[in-house]
């Protein structure tokens, strides 16, 4: 059977903490609900979420994934759009050890694809709509660093990143303002916020 991969991110656009990028790679396409991850409410993609895990321990030899991390420093290094692709190139060759071979299919939500050579990689803007494996890709990525952004807000409460898990949001605006980045925050992310004007 033919492993089919799906790889989606989470986390493009906060202005704290990582990037996550998560692979699902499978021989057998689940039959349970799933969408776009921001789409569903945070109770309704846990509960997926659970799912996925479940399906996944149910079919070992069937399925694969790989998660990744990339650190704001890292963005702000290289920029978000090389840390994305970065990242996509990682969890493929991840996948690809635990599988021992390629992927028959790569599905990538975007229009942007790592520089890799002899791939069957289809970028698809929007695949997190429409196709099931990127899917599962972008919710195991949301949850995954959602929960991480809690364990972080015990570090840096100050910011509120239990509510906002890292992104833009008026609580989050008024710490950054008043306190200034943390260790966490992506400068190039955060440039311009900090010179405006609170009114």
């Amino acid at each position: 059977m033919k492993w089919i991969c799906g790889i989606d991110e989470a986390g493009r656009g906060s202005l704290a903490g990582p990037l996550c990028i998560a692979a699902f790679c499978t021989q057998t396409i689940p039959d349970f609900y799933t969408n776009d991850s921001k789409k569903l409410s945070p109770t309704k993609r846990l509960q997926i979420f659970y799912q996925i895990i479940q399906f996944i321990q149910k079919n070992k030899t069937k399925t694969a994934i790989s998660i990744f991390f990339i650190d704001n420093k890292t963005i702000d290094k290289i920029n978000i759009l090389q840390a994305n692709l970065l990242g996509f190139k990682v969890v493929i060759k991840n996948v690809e050890k635990i599988i021992k071979q390629k992927p028959a299919i790569i599905y990538i939500d975007g229009n942007r694809s790592p520089n890799l050579e002899n791939y069957n990689i289809i970028t698809q803007v929007k695949a997190d709509q429409k196709i099931k494996v990127v899917q599962i890709a972008s919710i195991i990525a949301k949850v995954t660093r959602d929960k991480l952004m809690q364990k972080l807000h015990r570090k840096f409460s100050l910011y509120h990143f239990d509510i906002n898990n890292g992104y833009y949001d008026k609580l989050h605006l008024q710490s950054l303002h008043k306190y200034g980045p943390c260790e966490l925050h992506r400068k190039t992310f955060i440039k311009n916020l900090l010179q405006q004007k609170l009114f």
